[in-house]
């Protein structure tokens, strides 16, 4: 039997205790502002990093560094270009990296105020993702583009430029290309519904992919020292992508040191923790990963970096 009269004790005011009374939540109140409510918000974990995250993008700009942002499609199909177009407006984004069916879902808003099919009720007989116009649109700028030297970014986003195109101010790569923001498209074959048409040419999609990759690691450049890299939504492919990019970059001399990333996703993703959260900033940086809806967690994220700069 072990003897509890020699337990070792000590006084709780001597530990360190990890919650604190002034990192408390204010209690709700009507009426306030956004500012007000961020600042209510516990300095304690998800909360504490939101806030940090937020604060970074404002140094960033401040200081005229990079604010890179990595989105899967899904950003945009949940109605959030409008909170990226005020920030590329605000000039916060100096970088926008997308997959295939990122630029897919921009150009049907661009074209029809509207996208994203029934997959599963079109899938039945073979229509899902047969519509012509956004097949042919899209691979008709990646030929025409490509072929004049461009990437696939920009390739798509001058055409919508210069397309008419009746809902074209909701496009996301339309007012990138306004502020000259590069967007570099990101594409896996086979991955998305345009890849299904004769229209397709995989070379020169490929070709202008690649020219879109050296544009990134380019841009990574402006990291080093105080910039942040965002990445929502994007569980395999733009993680992948920005570490080769990143490791590029290195590679060919350039510091890209002492920045902030941060992943935002609705759950967590191994790749996208290690790729964009915990390698690239080890030993000099620092790596937030907070999970939520994207409809949510950008609109506050944006609202809280419009509120400072």
């Amino acid at each position: 039997m072990i003897n509890f009269k020699k337990v070792k004790r000590y006084s709780i005011k001597e530990r360190l205790s990890k919650v604190n009374e002034r990192d408390f939540a204010l209690k709700p109140a009507k009426g306030r502002s956004f500012s007000s409510f961020l600042d209510s918000l516990p300095g304690i974990l998800k909360a504490k990093d939101l806030r940090a995250v937020s604060g970074a993008i404002v140094a960033a700009r401040r200081k005229n560094k990079g604010v890179i942002l990595m989105a899967g499609a899904h950003v945009i199909k949940c109605g959030l270009n409008p909170v990226l177009i005020e920030l590329l407006e605000q000039k916060v984004i100096t970088c926008i990296c997308l997959n295939g069916a990122g630029i897919i879902h921009d150009f049907e808003i661009a074209y029809q105020g509207k996208t994203s099919e029934d997959v599963a009720a079109n899938l039945k007989d073979g229509k899902f993702g047969m519509g012509k116009e956004t097949a042919d649109f899209i691979n008709s700028a990646a030929k025409a583009g490509v072929k004049a030297g461009f990437g696939l970014g920009y390739a798509v986003a001058k055409k919508i430029a210069t397309a008419t195109l009746a809902h074209k101010n909701l496009s996301l790569i339309y007012n990138a290309y306004k502020h000259k923001v590069p967007v570099c498209v990101f594409v896996g074959i086979g991955t998305d519904i345009i890849h299904q048409h004769p229209s397709f040419d995989a070379a020169a999609t490929a070709t202008g992919s690649l020219r879109d990759f050296h544009i990134l690691a380019g841009n990574l450049r402006s990291l080093n020292q105080g910039g942040v890299v965002l990445n929502f939504g994007s569980a395999v492919l733009l993680p992948e992508v920005f570490l080769k990019a990143l490791n590029l970059a290195r590679n060919l001399g350039n510091k890209v040191k002492n920045f902030t990333s941060a992943n935002f996703d609705m759950i967590y993703q191994y790749r996208a923790a290690q790729n964009v959260v915990s390698r690239p900033t080890a030993g000099a940086g620092k790596g937030y990963y907070i999970i939520g809806h994207h409809e949510i967690m950008l609109p506050l994220l944006a609202q809280s970096v419009i509120e400072n700069i």
